[in-house]
């Protein structure tokens, strides 16, 4: 790409600005970056595809409001909603299926013909020149109303007639696809269709008049479409190029796409930044020590829209030590996330009383498909409701084994303290919150909690009066006093 752009230019391209799928995670960012790097580019920005469309449409058209931009290509689609304002450029939400596109319409035409000539299977010649065929008549469907092509079929050249009623019929099932997901990303949005301003479309697939009367449908107004929409997502790519180095009042805004987070006790995720947060963004979050005598503690970073860690995609994991050693609670560690404008994510974790520091920037393994983080987003929908069930049992357990814990500790440091047949009362106390751990009853392991408490009231009573008797022991009035 590199030496087309230059045997086009005329001279030599040494920085770009890189157009990737709205979809792209933070590997994906990465390896594209690597990949501009080998090919001796420096990369000035990554934007997101349907960003760019918007940019170009913004800077041409002046225009302000909420976009949505439809961006139906050969083999993806996305779908992003964003604000334009007083040359602000920012993404409110973003949607899409990494596995849905123009090349499913060449497909649905392709297995109808087989069917009406009574052929169940060809060998791959014959399926390349079928779709080929196929694509043909899609193009000729933009404009025609009907019309005959020509292919070689099982050794025959065969007559194919098509006509638009037909082919709509055919892709009619995932043209509605995409609109689902239009309807779902306004919701993330927290807005209706008729709330925008207007429609981008993007993509060769988005010139099917099938797709642009069910946009219009949708979103009660006809698409903007009059910039070529093979070349708009370049335009604007170019666009942004000029303000980088040649200077703009126009500002760019992008989302996370996925939540980022941490794991916390229990397997739980904390999410520290949520999807659709414009990017560059920075967050930060304070946790405390588990256990007494804490020095050290492993950041587990993790990326996805479910409660628990298992469900979530992994992407870093490390070490913070050096932490003051001190009584469960007391220790007090910063995890700061911070996402640059190319959405590459760098995560600090320090300790701070003492400064302590450590920190990675995430480049997770590649190979995170497009579809996966759709999958991973309905995922959360679909299982909302027993991910919260999941969640709230797993912080019972949490609290529960705090609470084990530290009555151990207590019995250990304490035992001349306890009176006679206490020991037995809050033995049996804990027994049974053991026991309701290792259930799935959550309402049990909180009354499990709520009587060791109880069983171990008058004793957590006789600690603090001794510890309150030693702490005053030689003091008078006078020197407890600011005299």
């Amino acid at each position: 790409m590199r030496e087309r752009a230059e045997a086009g230019l005329g001279h030599a391209v040494e920085r770009a600005v890189i157009t990737v799928p709205a979809y792209f995670d933070d590997a994906a960012r990465a390896a594209t970056k690597d990949a501009a790097k080998l090919a001796g580019l420096d990369a000035l920005r990554l934007v997101n595809e349907p960003t760019a469309a918007a940019l170009a449409y913004g800077l041409d058209k002046g225009a302000e409001g909420l976009y949505a931009v439809f961006d139906l290509g050969g083999g993806t689609f996305d779908i992003s909603i964003l604000r334009l304002k007083q040359g602000i450029f920012q993404v409110l939400a973003t949607g899409g299926d990494g596995a849905l596109g123009g090349d499913d319409f060449d497909h649905a035409l392709a297995d109808h013909w087989l069917s009406s000539q009574g052929i169940t299977s060809l060998d791959s010649g014959g399926v390349k020149h079928l779709l080929a065929a196929a694509r043909e008549a899609k193009e000729a469907m933009s404009d025609a109303e009907s019309g005959t092509f020509e292919v070689v079929l099982a050794g025959e050249l065969v007559s194919l007639v098509l006509d638009r009623v037909t082919f709509e019929g055919l892709i009619a099932e995932t043209v509605d696809r995409t609109l689902s997901i239009c309807r779902r990303v306004l919701a993330d949005a927290d807005m209706l269709p008729g709330d925008v301003a207007g429609v981008v479309l993007v993509g060769g697939a988005t010139r099917v008049p099938l797709v642009r009367r069910r946009v219009a449908k949708l979103f009660g107004r006809e698409p903007l479409a009059d910039i070529n929409p093979d070349e708009v997502v370049a335009h604007g790519a170019a666009l942004q190029a000029e303000a980088l180095t040649a200077g703009s009042d126009t500002l760019l805004l992008d989302v996370v796409p996925l939540s980022l987070g941490i794991e916390t006790m229990g397997g739980l995720v904390e999410k520290i930044i949520h999807r659709n947060t414009p990017i560059p963004v920075a967050k930060a979050q304070e946790f405390t020590t588990y256990q007494d005598g804490q020095t050290d503690m492993i950041v587990h970073v993790v990326q996805g829209e479910r409660e628990m860690v298992d469900q979530n995609r992994s992407l870093a994991r490390f070490e913070l030590s050096g932490i003051p050693p001190q009584v469960a609670g007391a220790g007090r560690v910063r995890v700061s996330f911070a996402v640059d404008a190319d959405g590459l994510l760098t995560v600090t974790a320090g300790e701070e009383t003492t400064g302590t520091e450590t920190r990675v920037e995430v480049k997770p393994s590649y190979g995170l498909a497009e579809g996966e983080i759709e999958r991973m987003l309905l995922a959360s929908m679909e299982h909302a409701r027993e991910d919260v069930t999941r969640r709230l049992l797993a912080e019972a357990r949490v609290e529960a084994e705090r609470v084990r814990i530290a009555t151990e500790a207590a019995l250990a440091a304490d035992a001349t303290l306890l009176e006679d047949g206490e020991s037995e009362v809050i033995g049996e106390a804990l027994s049974v919150l053991g026991e309701a751990v290792a259930g799935e009853d959550r309402d049990a392991i909180d009354a499990a909690v709520v009587e060791l408490d109880a069983a171990a009231q008058p004793f957590a009573q006789r600690r603090m009066d001794t510890a309150f008797a030693a702490a005053l022991s030689g003091q008078t009035v006078v020197s407890l006093g600011d005299g």
